[in-house]
């Protein structure tokens, strides 16, 4: 294998490296990326092989935490009424890039991030999602879901669905913020139902059956 040196790396490299990133974290579901995996992958490979990880972990966490915090910026400017669903959006997104772009790494991944750091680049890149998005719209995002979830149908339930278990996922604590909802899509992260709360399930859920007919819907 050919000597790759730094510049090599910053000239040729990395920009083939940068350009495949960015195409994976900006595409929408079923869109088609016009790049080599293959290329990209052996690229990687060969960095590794030439002592380039340390470089080259720095350089993907740079662009992605710039892409993040670019989709922030945006999802600040979104009025309320369109801010649930471009918040499910830059999150599908972005889970959906992850699944590609940590195959790609995987060479960086297995002979630097988990020899020498002691981590994952998954759990990393998901970590860059919670601190730089999540974190920052946790507290204006959940007044708004608790909101929908008390307004039957004004999201569909699979982008409420999307966004619990994101967010879960991200962090399990968040669940402590709304326990109630986070219990319709999370198993077990309710304790155990008890006698003396039985006549309360019953009117919550005569609740929901009212709320069903007033749109429509029969038994």
């Amino acid at each position: 294998m050919n000597v790759i040196t730094i510049e090599d790396y910053k000239s040729t490299y990395w920009p083939k490296l940068d350009s495949a990133i960015d195409q994976l974290l900006t595409q929408s579901p079923g869109d088609y990326i016009p790049i080599s995996y293959e290329q990209i992958y052996s690229c990687v490979y060969k960095c590794v092989c030439q002592q380039h990880s340390e470089q080259m972990y720095s350089d993907l966490i740079k662009k992605i935490t710039n892409h993040l915090e670019r989709v922030s910026k945006e999802l600040q400017a979104s009025p309320p009424d369109l801010y649930i669903e471009r918040f499910n959006i830059a999150l599908g997104q972005y889970m959906g890039a992850l699944q590609s772009i940590v195959p790609l790494f995987i060479y960086m991944n297995k002979f630097y991030i988990e020899t020498k750091l002691n981590r994952d680049l998954k759990d990393d890149l998901i970590k860059l999602f919670t601190e730089h998005v999540a974190e920052k719209h946790i507290y204006n995002l959940m007044p708004l879901l608790l909101e929908a979830q008390s307004t039957p149908f004004q999201i569909t339930p699979s982008t409420m669905a999307n966004i619990v278990k994101g967010l879960y996922t991200l962090r399990p604590e968040w669940v402590q913020m709304a326990p109630a909802l986070f219990s319709k899509f999370i198993p077990n992260v309710l304790p155990p139902a008890v006698e003396s709360e039985l006549q309360e399930y019953a009117a919550q859920d005569q609740k929901l059956q009212r709320e069903l007919i007033q749109n429509g819907f029969t038994r």
